[in-house]
């Protein structure tokens, strides 16, 4: 394997540090986006039971900022329980835009090396043809043997190389952004959901009536 990545020439390191860089990424993002780490079973409902038996406070919001992503969205409403719906839900846009860009991190950078993995695979072809051309210029149109094999050796292990890289890592980018996307739009629907839960029952309450507890 050593003599393969010797023989790709001095492309193969960034070839390689970015294989490392994606897989790395990929680990990071498989284990942050889990669904259970994102959207808690049964935090909305947890969350409504405290605010239909009156027992939310401080020390549970600031559990909720810090628990999960979810939570950061779920908090910023209660924070504005007592006000308008409108800037309840305003409250909950802002932090979802930041919770959103915690779940994209590194994502951007994922999609470049999938780009560019190739484009160095593609580099290396060039340089190994380079190389070719050059011995034959050298030393004729037969050309040095070993030259010549050196150059193709530089441009075959480079763009395979390139592409090992390229097409897990676009799999991979392409997987991690839809499972982003999924996340985002349930946490839109458990954070509507308890919006208008609230909503509701300051309605209710605003006639004295008591709210019964309902499904979040």
């Amino acid at each position: 394997m050593l003599e393969i990545i010797k023989a790709g020439g001095v492309l193969m390191i960034p070839i390689i540090g970015c294989s490392v860089i994606a897989l790395a990424i990929i680990l990071e993002r498989l284990w942050t986006l889990q669904r259970r780490r994102v959207l808690p079973d049964d935090l909305t409902r947890q969350v409504w039971e405290w605010v239909s038996r009156n027992e939310l406070n401080h020390a549970h919001i600031q559990s909720l900022q810090e628990g999960s992503p979810l939570g950061r969205i779920l908090s910023a409403g209660l924070l504005n329980r007592n006000r308008d719906r409108q800037i309840m839900k305003e409250s909950i846009e802002d932090t979802g835009r930041h919770v959103v860009h915690d779940l994209e991190r590194y994502l951007n950078l994922l999609g470049t090396i999938a780009a560019i993995s190739p484009l160095l695979g593609l580099l290396g072809t060039v340089t190994g043809m380079v190389r070719i051309f050059a011995a034959i210029s050298a030393t004729g149109a037969v050309g040095d043997p070993a030259a010549l094999a050196g150059g193709i050796s530089e441009a075959l292990i480079t763009t395979v190389g390139g592409l090992v890289v390229a097409i897990p890592t676009l799999v991979a980018y392409r997987f991690l952004r839809d499972r982003v996307d999924s996340l985002v739009i349930d946490m839109e629907k458990e954070a509507i959901t308890l919006v208008d839960a609230l909503h509701r029952r300051q309605y209710l309450d605003s006639f004295g009536r008591r709210d019964e507890p309902a499904k979040a």
